[in-house]
Formats: structure tokens, sequence, C-alpha cells
């Protein structure tokens, strides 16, 4: 079992989804307060990202929000996190927010969620993050990505080893059971980055 303290939830910011995936982050969030687990998250105001942080929060959670200065400028942040840390830019929010976790778990989003999910998957197959990288496919969301992934494996784009760089849950309760139970990566496999 992984001792977690920490996990970074990447997440969307739009309203305009179905109420399951708002449903979803929120008890994503509350069961990780009720497991004595930070979340980090991107410190936003609306949609998931707010609705995870909304959940921990009003389960007794503990909530670190990471954001770049020019989006608090604007209004976008969270007003009612545990902690709230500024930066300078997107990369160093990306990098503080991985550096803080010991496991991410993505849900679904666009193309800013998506990317960060990329970067983290590239991060361990370079031996760069270790720890536990969950996919919660909701509704199905990510099944065009990880098709993708898989054709990328099969075209011979990555090797086989590294579809066990993340793991898939269909429920908050799976995703949050796989960051307990999903070995940390070995960094030694960075060799197999190359084909």
């Amino acid at each position: 079992m992984n001792q977690i303290q920490s996990v970074c939830v990447y997440s969307a910011s739009s309203t305009q989804i179905d109420k399951a995936y708002f449903e979803t982050a929120k008890e994503l969030g509350r069961l990780l307060a009720l497991r004595g687990i930070r979340l980090i998250n991107g410190a936003g105001n609306l949609g998931l990202m707010k609705e995870c942080a909304d959940g921990c929060l009003n389960a007794g959670g503990q909530v670190t929000g990471v954001i770049p200065h020019f989006m608090v400028e604007q209004g976008w942040h969270h007003p009612g996190l545990t902690e709230l840390i500024e930066t300078n830019d997107m990369h160093t929010r990306k990098e503080t927010m991985a550096r803080l976790s010991d496991a991410v778990i993505a849900l679904p989003g666009g193309c800013g969620t998506m990317e960060e999910l990329l970067e983290i998957i590239t991060w361990k197959q370079l031996g760069l993050y270790l720890n536990p990288i969950i996919i919660l496919n909701t509704k199905g969301f990510y099944n065009p990505l990880l098709a993708m992934l898989e054709q990328a494996v099969s075209e011979n784009f990555m090797r086989p080893i590294h579809l066990d760089i993340w793991k898939v849950a269909t429920t908050p309760s799976e995703a949050v059971e796989l960051i307990y139970t999903t070995p940390i990566w070995n960094k030694d496999i960075r060799k197999f980055a190359a084909i």
C-alpha cells in the first residue's frame, strides 16, 4: 500500500457539461477528505475544479490550489481554499502540482486537462514522476484517448510496458483505491523510453 498524503486532480473548468461529471468530481473530493488526503488542484472557481474542491472542503478536507498570477488577476481563483499558491506561469503551476502530489487523478476535461495528463504520463515514461496516475473515465469520456495510446503502442511509437504508466477507473472510489495499490514506477524503466 502506497503512503498517500496528497493527490493532484486534473479537471475541467467548464460549467456546460453533464451533471454526472459534477457528481463524480464532488464525490472524489469527498472521498479524498474522508481518507485525510490533501487535494492539490488548479485553484479554479468554476466547473469540476470547484466542484471537487468544494466536495473535499465540505467533508472537512484540505485543498491546496496552484494558479498563475495572471489568472488571480482575472479573478479566476477559488477564494475559499485552504492554501493558494501563486506561480509566475503555467509551466511552474504544473511542476508545482506534480511536486506536491503523491499521485495524480485525471477527471474529464478539455485541452488543458488532457495536456496536463499527457505531460505527466510523459514525465513518468522518462522516470521524472514515479507516482500513480489514474484516469477517471466517467461515462467513457477517455475511451478515444485510451484507444489512441493503445494505437501508439501497436504501431511501435511506445512500448507495451508503457501501458502500465496509468490505470483506468470508472468510479471515484475505484480511483482512490488505485492510488494506494498501483505500484510506484521504477525510474530505471526510463531506458525503455526510446523504441
